[in-house]
């Protein structure tokens, strides 16, 4: 599953709002607007490494937004980690990367009593997953790239509501061309967790995934959720950790 992914997800990013460019032994997204910025896949050496940061943040640079060195735990040269921070990038915290083949995950997971699942279908419903994510990750989420890709097709958004308080969001991007689908943007308010409900996203959208043709689902998961996807059937394999850089 890990080959799989590197393969199929690292190595070929689909950036709804811009484009990839590869120099061979780095693989970058460039978008605009609020669309990501920054390195999907590397296959650096001690003797290129240094050199090969530099130049992505000269790209960046040229760029003039914030950016991320996406780095993952079997990336090479090993420390690659501490060459990052001693060129100035910061790192933010550690996630699980955890993969689950569909066929195997328990999906007859329903909502607890009192709460309802609902696709996200117009603006009314993409506010509410926005308000959710602010409350729960802080800051503010811009809409644009998620409003883009529900309309394309390329990502799925589901809003859990008791009555009419949205207490839970979450969205499932669909690789086209490949075996996976991802899990992303998964946040419950907190007097709403312990409950079901978060367990309840995964299975929504992993049927999504399914009738979309993907065999896998993968999910970059915080300490919290880990437990829960690994009770679902899903496997660890490997840690991920954004680095970042104001681009500037």
């Amino acid at each position: 599953m890990l080959a799989a992914f590197d393969e199929q997800v690292r190595r070929r990013p689909r950036p709804g709002d811009g484009h990839v460019e590869d120099d061979g032994d780095v693989v970058r997204t460039v978008s605009a607007g609020d669309g990501w910025n920054g390195v999907d896949w590397t296959a650096l050496t001690p003797a290129n490494a240094d050199a090969v940061i530099r130049a992505q943040i000269r790209r960046f640079a040229e760029v003039g937004r914030p950016w991320e060195w996406k780095h993952y735990s079997y990336d090479r040269p090993d420390d690659l980690r501490e060459r990052l921070v001693a060129a100035g990038l910061t790192p933010e915290e550690d996630e699980t990367l955890l993969v689950g083949a569909i066929a195997d995950l328990d999906l007859e997971v329903r909502p607890p009593a009192g709460v309802e699942l609902r696709a996200v279908g117009d603006r009314h419903d993409l506010d509410a997953l926005i308000a959710v994510h602010d409350e729960v990750f802080g800051g503010h989420h811009a809409s644009g790239p998620l409003a883009a890709a529900l309309e394309d097709g390329t990502a799925a958004a589901v809003v859990a509501w008791a009555g009419e308080t949205p207490v839970s969001a979450a969205r499932v991007e669909f690789n086209s061309g490949t075996e996976f689908a991802g899990l992303w943007g998964g946040g419950t308010l907190p007097a709403w967790r312990g409950r079901g409900v978060f367990r309840s996203l995964v299975a929504y959208r992993a049927a999504l995934a399914r009738r979309a043709g993907h065999r896998y689902l993968q999910v970059d998961a915080t300490a919290a959720s880990r437990p829960i996807l690994r009770r679902l059937g899903f496997t660890e394999l490997a840690t991920t950790t954004p680095f970042t850089h104001p681009g500037q």
